[in-house]
């Protein structure tokens, strides 16, 4: 998985993600729907092969 959505819960592994008006939606290497978040329920998504670099953007 390349990139982790951040919840105040926890967080949600994914192959891609898609903006929306209200949220983003997470997908799998198949490309296959894990879930909806809404922006008011997201902290962040992580580019998991930038961790540990010097870029600071996340999003």
């Amino acid at each position: 998985m390349a990139y982790r959505a951040i919840l105040p819960d926890g967080d949600i592994e994914c192959s891609q993600y898609q903006e929306r008006d209200h949220g983003v939606e997470l997908y799998t290497d198949a490309e296959e729907f894990i879930a909806f978040v809404p922006y008011a329920n997201l902290i962040a998504v992580l580019d998991e092969d930038r961790i540990g670099s010097d870029e600071r953007s996340i999003m």
